[in-house]
């Protein structure tokens, strides 16, 4: 089962048992306790989970959308959690774009409200910090979505090669927010095919 299908079925689970012992979901989806751990983290971040002791409990306080049924915040588009990219701003408000290319234009707009930004590998769908995370601009594979494309990548010895099979430029979080903002500037054709950015 891959990690983006673990964590929609314990999205499922949660929601329906509001409460989850970490060892009762690892033995339901047959996967490690730290496998686990790791597939809450965006659910966390979301806050449509909290902690509890040995496990976690819906937040039914303030309950977050699923990302699958709602768009994008910036473009509207509708979110793949494959490629989401989420905002944790204060007061415990979490936005989630559509792509990295969202979020990054995003990013840049609130970026002293920024306290984490989250988005995933590429290949492998873990969760990184999107700081220290690699870009990938200009690639050829299309992922239908915003325009210029930008995939994650944890390392950059993944992303070099994934640009020497499949072309594009890899880039800091820094400069990847600075090419972005550059080429929305310069180039008409950039944003989503629905929707324009402002």
């Amino acid at each position: 089962m891959l990690p983006h299908t673990r964590r929609q079925r314990i999205r499922e689970l949660i929601q329906k048992r509001r409460n989850m012992k970490i060892g009762e979901i690892s033995r339901e989806l047959g996967v490690s306790e730290m496998t686990i751990y790791r597939d809450i983290q965006p659910l966390l971040e979301e806050g449509l989970v909290k902690k509890i002791y040995g496990g976690i409990t819906l937040n039914q306080a303030d309950p977050v959308p699923s990302p699958t049924i709602y768009g994008c915040t910036l473009c509207g588009r509708q979110v793949d959690p494959r490629l989401a990219y989420r905002l944790i701003l204060p007061g415990k408000k979490t936005e989630t774009t559509c792509c990295c290319h969202c979020g990054l234009l995003r990013h840049s707009q609130l970026s002293d409200q920024v306290l984490q930004a989250v988005c995933q590998d590429f290949f492998s769908s873990t969760t990184l910090s999107s700081r220290t995370t690699w870009y990938v601009m200009g690639s050829e594979p299309v992922i239908r979505c915003c325009h210029p494309q930008v995939l994650c990548f944890e390392r950059k010895d993944t992303a070099e090669k994934f640009v020497k099979g499949f072309g594009g430029v890899v880039l800091s979080f820094g400069e990847a927010m600075q090419r972005l903002k550059k080429e929305m500037e310069t180039d008409p054709t950039c944003g989503c095919s629905e929707h324009t950015h402002n």
